[in-house]
């Protein structure tokens, strides 16, 4: 008697590759059977909710938000110009008179405001009362317009 050529791995290969088109048939014929059930577009729709999630249940349209396009801001916002109090008051924290700049501890908000010699209306020292105007630069706030507080 001839033994048989077809090996262990050929015959597990093979109930293999029957057992997938067999799933595949049955895939088929649950899929026709489906077919007429799920027939219109609605049931292709999905929908978007208030927390981001997709489901397939239409929004409230009672909870409807309404937006301008005008309104809507793409990129970096544009500088605009602090509606403070034209003129404020600080302490001169530290200033180089070799070099001519120096900071100014503003009184109300406590932040650091640089101040240049060419914006002094008089000649200032640490630890100054003053009076300054805010102007938005580039690089931050400066102080211009400075003058000795009296007060």
């Amino acid at each position: 008697m001839a033994k048989s050529k077809e090996t262990f791995t050929k015959r597990e290969k093979e109930k293999q590759r029957m057992k997938k088109q067999q799933e595949k048939l049955e895939k088929m014929k649950e899929r026709k059977n489906n077919k007429d059930q799920n027939r219109g577009l609605d049931s292709m729709i999905a929908y978007l909710d208030e927390n981001g999630n997709l489901t397939d249940t239409p929004p409230d349209p009672r909870n409807k938000k309404v937006f301008l396009a005008e309104e809507i801001q793409l990129g970096v916002p544009k500088m605009e110009d602090n509606p403070e109090e034209a003129i404020r008051t600080g302490v001169v924290s530290f200033f180089n008179t070799q070099k001519g700049f120096g900071f100014i501890i503003d009184s109300e908000t406590k932040e650091r405001i640089f101040v240049h010699s060419n914006d002094l209306n008089i000649q200032i020292s640490e630890n100054d009362k003053v009076k300054f105007e805010v102007v938005r630069s580039p690089k931050g706030y400066n102080a211009v317009n400075v003058t000795l507080n009296k007060d």
